[in-house]
């Protein structure tokens, strides 16, 4: 499996106590895989690593692509704190950034995917924006149609990837490229996803300067939190950056970066039970009082509040319910 400061990026570092951040691991694969892209199955990943990193569970991020299909069985996993539940014929999709859990290993079986982003070509990247999309479905359920043609191209990825050294290695790199992306790109017209078409000739710059803000927003909104921060990481002026978010979302650069730090705020106060401080020491605003005038500014509640909301709706409608958007 990957590795990661010493731990393996399927699952997470060590458990951190509530309030301390969230660990970020990057793509490191085993000594022998080319390219961006592993490809292994559900069962050898909790057989490689016995009781971690479940026991106990321990969440994290990672700036790649995690994607499960489940053949038999049933798999529980946690993502952005609430659990999932994936059955047969179902995948998972854990995509960069989001906070994820794993639970202890369960019945399930079937080909487990890592990949980073840069493994797609440009073209077929955006043709993918809808379901790679950070707020698209964690758990996919592809059409009747689709289905079997995905399994089949997931299992055949899966052989490919163990072929390591049968073909010359560009040749092996192309074929597991391309198989990946036809597994995408069928995924992609799954129900609850919407497949974005390219954008226009004059507003393709603009929208992939907004798909790159959201990129980056979603691997550093923890500790980035100013306009000029992500306009510097992707080597833009704060105008063009301001530009792109109004063009292509309707509102400002700032904004987004509110919005995207409230959407955390909720997730922890919600189904993950954290303390307003802990929150704003995850967040990294300077203490408590400063990340409840913020979350009120926004809310029109307090962190409390809203928590006290947000139990309310889970004991009414069960432990999967996201309170928050």
């Amino acid at each position: 499996m990957m590795v990661s400061s010493g731990q393996s990026a399927g699952g997470e570092a060590s458990a951190p106590p509530v309030g301390v951040a969230t660990p970020l691991y990057g793509f490191q694969p085993p000594v022998g895989t080319p390219y961006r892209l592993e490809v292994t199955t559900i069962e050898d990943f909790f057989a490689d690593h016995d009781d971690w990193p479940w026991n106990p569970p321990r969440p994290g991020r990672a700036t790649f692509h995690y994607l499960i299909l489940v053949t038999s069985g049933v798999l529980e996993h946690d993502v952005d704190h609430v659990t999932r539940t994936v059955g047969p014929g179902q995948w998972l999709w854990v995509r960069p950034g989001h906070t994820q859990c794993w639970h202890p290993p369960g019945t399930a079986t079937g080909p487990f995917i890592l990949f980073e982003p840069a493994v797609l070509r440009a073209g077929t990247a955006r043709l993918l924006t809808g379901v790679t999309a950070h707020d698209a479905p964690a758990v996919l359920t592809p059409r009747p149609d689709d289905a079997p043609w995905a399994n089949r191209t997931a299992l055949q990825l899966l052989d490919e990837h163990r072929a390591l050294g049968r073909r010359p290695l560009d040749l092996h790199h192309a074929l597991r490229r391309s198989l990946l992306e036809v597994l995408l790109l069928r995924l992609a017209h799954s129900p609850g996803t919407t497949a974005s078409p390219p954008p226009a000739a004059h507003g393709g710059r603009r929208a992939t300067v907004h798909r790159q803000f959201l990129d980056a927003l979603e691997l550093h909104f923890r500790e980035l939190h100013r306009v000029e921060d992500y306009a510097r990481l992707l080597g833009c002026s704060v105008r063009t950056l301001t530009r792109a978010a109004q063009d292509v979302a309707g509102t400002g650069a700032r904004q987004v970066v509110d919005e995207r730090r409230l959407l955390e705020a909720r997730r922890l106060l919600g189904p993950a039970g954290w303390t307003a401080r802990a929150v704003a020491v995850h967040l990294g605003f300077p203490d408590a009082a400063d990340f409840g005038r913020f979350f009120r500014n926004h809310t029109g509640l307090t962190p409390a509040a809203y928590a006290a909301q947000a139990e309310h709706q889970e004991n009414s409608s069960g432990p999967d319910t996201d309170p928050g958007p």
